[in-house]
């Protein structure tokens, strides 16, 4: 699984990966981690890790343990522990998490609920539009 400390780069550990040149159409349903590097349409459920590759272009709802987003994703993002989201990362959707990281260059365009499970309190945060660009 992901950890803050980790590198995404070593996700060895996947039971589905989806490679750039498939299209799937239709809901998926995973006890497993799950790859995709091509483009989904539909619903993603995972008890595991999802990793989203830079060239991928997802249009679904996804819900899962961790997720790391290099890429494009339609969609609202229900992640029980840790979100990642890359710096070429575009997401059009709302985002539920408990811990999230934001590199620069990201793009997110939805509403950010942040809860920690432990301590009950949730931050939400509106959000038009934001681009973390690296000229700051």
């Amino acid at each position: 699984m992901f950890k803050k400390d980790q590198k995404f780069e070593n996700f060895t550990e996947a039971e589905t990966i989806i490679g750039e040149s498939v299209l799937v159409k239709g809901n998926f349903e995973s006890n497993g981690n799950l790859i995709i590097n091509g483009s989904l349409e539909g619903e993603i459920k995972t008890k595991g890790a999802v990793l989203i590759g830079e060239k991928s272009k997802i249009n679904a709802n996804i819900s899962a343990q961790e997720m790391m987003v290099k890429g494009n994703v339609v969609g609202n993002l229900n992640i029980s522990d840790y979100l990642a989201i890359g710096e070429n990362a575009k997401i059009l959707g709302d985002i539920k998490c408990s811990q999230i990281s934001i590199e620069r260059g990201a793009e997110i365009n939805g509403q950010v609920s942040i809860s920690n499970q432990g301590n009950k309190k949730e931050k939400n945060i509106e959000i038009e539009k934001i681009e973390i660009n690296n000229s700051l």
